[in-house]
């Protein structure tokens, strides 16, 4: 016989993980979304910056490498990867090891773009967060690290 208490804590922690589940995407979402409109019509998209951060943070890498560490399909890193070329925010450059490779670097023109871009979206945080109170930005650092673990296992 099933205890009906367990079943019913059950359903009750299923319905609430949706629920935090479907607060955490519109929450994300909204920030996202704000955030972008905040940046220059024209600017690199969100999946270009990622790709600038990977390459700043991780060094050059081949354009499947990246298309399966931002779990993308290769045509779309291919797509990203041309409009940031075209930029003069990366460059392809032949592998060394196998001529018929490419290997992707960030140039310098790409770090100050990515700079730029991050110290106008902390701005833009930081001046939000000022309305925060002590408690709650505490609270906001705390789940910071549940945020990125979370972020990991997507």
């Amino acid at each position: 016989m099933v205890n009906k208490d367990t079943a019913s804590d059950r359903i009750a922690t299923a319905e609430d993980t949706a629920r935090l589940a479907s607060g955490l995407r519109l929450a994300v979402g909204r920030m996202t979304r704000r955030l972008r409109q905040a940046h220059a019509v024209g600017d690199v998209s969100l999946s270009g910056v990622s790709v600038l951060a990977r390459l700043a943070a991780e060094g050059p890498g081949s354009p499947g490498s990246l298309a399966d560490l931002e779990r993308v399909r290769p045509q779309a890193m291919a797509s990203t990867l041309t409009v940031l070329e075209q930029r003069g925010l990366v460059r392809r450059t032949p592998d060394a090891a196998d001529g018929r490779r490419a290997v992707v670097a960030i140039t310098e023109e790409g770090r100050a773009m990515l700079a730029e871009r991050h110290s106008e979206s902390v701005h833009r945080l930081s001046s939000a967060l000022e309305e925060f109170t002590a408690q709650e930005r505490e609270t906001l650092a705390a789940a910071l690290p549940l945020l990125d673990r979370l972020a990991a296992r997507l």
